[in-house]
């Protein structure tokens, strides 16, 4: 018999696999240059910045959904 301690256990550890798969790739994502497109927009001044990632964010959309895509056409 498992307690609820045990399944909550469960899940944080899918969590933190999850979370460390995530920034992983943003890791990755910010060497090749992601997060530097053209559309993407940077401006600030003395002591703020502020960043928009229009570009990058439609494009981790477009791939998102293209993996998506995929993989239900491959469980179905």
């Amino acid at each position: 018999m498992t307690t609820p301690f045990y399944n909550i256990g469960k899940w944080l550890i899918v969590a933190g696999v999850i979370m460390t798969l995530v920034g992983l790739m943003l890791i990755l994502a910010a060497k090749v240059g992601l997060f530097k497109l053209p559309g993407d927009i940077h401006f600030g001044g003395k002591g703020w910045h502020i960043y928009i990632p229009i570009t990058s964010s439609i494009l981790i959309s477009v791939l998102l959904t293209v993996i998506l895509w995929v993989m239900r056409k491959l469980h179905h």
